[in-house]
């Protein structure tokens, strides 16, 4: 009989993703899955294979809602947790491995209090609040970004962000590196998009040389309160652009545009690197301790991206990173080739190693 896997993600798709990733390779060995998360991480759920069983489980977050709902949080918290111990002592997984985000609480708690074999997964270089708090209660603290800033004594081992099967299938594709030809630029904020990128971006493109200009087409995220006038704005400039709420094809786009601009969260550092493209960088000022400064850091020194502080974000300095790199052909090769050796193709792999290692360890 296969053993069983339990994965534990939610909250956004910089969680999600690299969870479907592990759960496309534990299927490929054998493996049986279970995601386990709530009923908004269920959304991004949609790219998960349809062999892995979806358990949702209540839970909430201290960082939305009113004082009553701040208030019911350890109760939904709790609720959660006791479905969590039901279900594993009725069907004991051989392994529990969270992602991060308040909806892997209850799936990581019953496993720490059944003493069953558990590890996380952090994307950033900085744990965040949920992985944190289960540093020292897991078995081992696998790595996404290194370094990664850890509490004393945690057993920790850097595999790389795993990506899913849609970006490993573009993994090098070749590059066609800007000229006299059209062009794309893929624009991304996160799971959420970004109210900044929405404001920015559009202006910057717009003053870019007209010969510039004329040959881009722009795909670009934004929140459904922003897409009228974004639209709007690229078509007052008669510039071509996709705009919507999120992009089921990243990837895709990805390894079809020239340059891409984006947030830096790990999961979209991830996909950069193993596709190999340039970058235009704006780390999120308000993640948890900076993370995502910390997590840009690898591809800016390694040349493969330019990073923009939010407090310096202007349309006039984005427009002259932009125009920086489309005008030099050369340079975006080069920057597309840093990324690409920068990348972890094999992240899932090394992290399904661990889990495996991680079970064979408890039988």
């Amino acid at each position: 009989m296969s053993r069983r896997l339990v994965i534990a993600a939610g909250g956004t798709g910089g969680h999600m993703f690299p969870a479907q990733a592990l759960a496309e390779t534990m299927l490929v060995r054998g493996w049986q899955v279970t995601l386990s998360t709530d009923t908004r991480g269920a959304r991004y759920a949609g790219g998960f294979p349809a062999e892995v069983v979806r358990e949702v489980v209540a839970s909430a977050t201290p960082a939305r809602g009113g004082a009553a709902a701040k208030a019911l949080v350890p109760i939904r918290v709790g609720g959660g947790i006791a479905a969590s111990v039901a279900r594993m002592m009725r069907d004991r997984p051989a392994a529990v491995v969270g992602f991060g985000g308040y909806p892997s609480i209850p799936a990581l708690a019953a496993a720490t209090a059944l003493r069953l074999p558990r590890m996380i997964h952090e994307q950033n270089g900085v744990l965040g609040r949920v992985n944190r708090a289960f540093a020292r209660r897991v078995d081992l603290v696998a790595c996404g970004t290194w370094p990664t800033t850890l509490p004393p004594g945690v057993r920790a081992e850097p595999v790389g962000n795993p990506v899913r099967r849609s970006v490993l299938e573009r993994a090098g594709a070749p590059y066609i590196p800007p000229g006299e030809h059209p062009m794309e630029i893929l624009v991304i904020g996160g799971s959420q998009g970004a109210r900044i990128l929405s404001d920015v971006v559009p202006p910057a493109i717009a003053a870019l040389p007209m010969e510039v200009r004329a040959r881009l087409r722009i795909s670009q995220q934004a929140r459904d309160e922003d897409l009228d006038r974004v639209r709007a704005f690229y078509r007052a400039e008669a510039i071509e652009a996709d705009i919507r709420p999120f992009f089921e094809d990243v990837p895709a786009r990805m390894a079809q545009t020239q340059l891409v601009i984006a947030r830096a969260g790990a999961s979209t550092l991830a996909d950069l690197s193993v596709i190999g493209r340039p970058a235009v960088l704006i780390p999120y000022a308000a993640a948890a301790e900076d993370h995502q400064t910390a997590n840009a850091r690898g591809l800016e020194t390694a040349g493969a991206a330019e990073v923009v502080p939010e407090a310096r974000l202007t349309p006039e300095a984005l427009s002259a990173r932009i125009a920086g790199i489309l005008g030099d052909p050369a340079r975006a090769l080069a920057m597309s080739r840093a990324a690409l050796a920068h990348g972890k193709p094999d992240a899932a792999e090394r992290l399904a190693g661990l889990v495996d290692a991680l079970a064979g360890g408890a039988s």
